[in-house]
């Protein structure tokens, strides 16, 4: 009985291999149409992907964009970091383009100064109450510097020293509202034209060139120059152009607007001159 219980078991197990061989063989044959067990494991497995395939791929994307954006975020700040320091660079680099022009300019004018000297200063002080009137140069006393000097830039005539101390000046701007702010000047052209800067219109930011004879020839961009008469100021520093010719209200003399060379609102490098024949009599007089 024993043995024939044992060679059931072994007919059982030789059958059963039988069976799977078979089945692997029939799944592994080409068919044209599935059973319907593998159909409906096949669609159950396809509803599946389906069903959370897509939120998958959704989420999987929105996480990636978040990266993205993270990314292009800290981009964007670098690009910002670097464009402030590329503006701050362009803002330094055109301060210097602008200091080298003036400080050429300075030179050269230097070198054309023959009839006076010249003490080169900068701006340091201007009173935001008093932007039109006054402002306060590096240069006093101890550099040469004395009351009633000619202050210039490049471009013509700004100003005088109003008062000096030991390092400093006080200059006061061809602009002030001051009666006593005159300078003798006169209109370039085949006959000159004499006159006094008397005056400063704040609307046209123009100067007032008054006393011209009712018959004088005068015409607009003429250029109007310090004409050294008033014994203070050297001859031909150059002041601005004519604009407008008319009448004063009396009728007996012309006023002329003249518009300045230099910018009064804007000025920063400057040039106190001396008359050459007052700097030589002072050298002689401290000889003595």
């Amino acid at each position: 009985m024993p043995q024939l219980f044992g060679n059931k078991r072994l007919i059982f197990l030789l059958v059963s291999i039988v069976i799977l061989v078979m089945l692997i063989g029939f799944s592994l044959r080409s068919r044209e149409e599935l059973t319907w067990p593998e159909q409906f494991v096949k669609d159950t497995v396809g509803f599946v992907q389906l069903l959370f395939g897509k939120p998958a791929e959704e989420i999987a994307g929105f996480f990636e964009n978040v990266s993205d954006l993270r990314r292009t975020y800290k981009e964007n700040e670098l690009l910002k970091a670097r464009l402030e320091e590329y503006a701050a660079l362009e803002t330094e680099v055109e301060a210097l383009r602008q200091e080298n022009e003036r400080l050429r300019a300075l030179l050269d004018k230097k070198e054309s100064l023959r009839d006076f000297v010249s003490i080169q200063a900068t701006v340091i002080g201007r009173n935001p109450d008093r932007w039109r009137e006054t402002i306060i140069i590096n240069k006093g006393e101890q550099h040469g510097v004395k009351k009633d000097m000619a202050v210039i830039t490049p471009a013509g005539l700004v100003g005088k020293v109003q008062h000096a101390s030991q390092f400093t000046s006080t200059v006061q701007l061809l602009s002030a509202l001051d009666q006593n702010n005159r300078i003798s000047a006169y209109i370039q052209g085949k006959e000159n034209v004499f006159g006094l800067i008397e005056g400063y219109d704040e609307k046209r930011r123009e100067l007032l060139l008054g006393e011209i004879p009712i018959d004088a020839k005068v015409e607009k961009r003429q250029k109007v120059l310090t004409s050294g008469l008033g014994g203070v100021f050297p001859k031909g520093l150059p002041i601005g152009e004519v604009t407008e010719v008319k009448p004063d209200q009396y009728g007996l003399t012309k006023v002329v607007y003249v518009k300045p060379f230099a910018n009064l609102y804007d000025i920063d490098d400057v040039m106190i001159v001396k008359r050459t024949i007052d700097a030589a009599l002072q050298e002689k007089e401290e000889a003595k």
